[in-house]
């Protein structure tokens, strides 16, 4: 697609970059970001759980992206029965976690 992306962290910003890969069963457990985070299914697809879809829930499948903006919490699961890999870059203010768990401080 050539829609554009607009990323926006105020102050010093962190890039980070990480392949992670989530088993059958598996899912990345509730959690929220500071910043923002762009993601490419390589492999499989992700079961994406949060308010900001109609349903509550979003299916990705490889070759589609992910764009998850700050504060709001969101759980990923592997419901398939093969990897899901994901190729994540986060855009985060600089000293802040990649990902928040204590979920009494995802609002913002």
């Amino acid at each position: 697609r050539s829609e554009g992306v607009d990323v926006s962290v105020e102050g010093p910003t962190q890039v980070n970059y990480r392949e992670i890969t989530i088993q059958p069963g598996a899912g990345t457990g509730l959690h929220c970001h500071y910043g923002q985070l762009i993601a490419v299914v390589a492999q499989g697809e992700l079961t994406h759980y949060a308010d900001i879809y109609p349903d509550g829930v979003h299916v990705y499948a490889t070759g589609e992206s992910i764009i998850e903006g700050a504060h709001y919490v969101h759980e990923g699961v592997n419901e398939g029965d093969e990897d899901v890999i994901l190729w994540v870059t986060y855009i985060t203010p600089e000293g802040k976690p990649l990902a928040e768990t204590a979920l009494e401080n995802c609002e913002g």
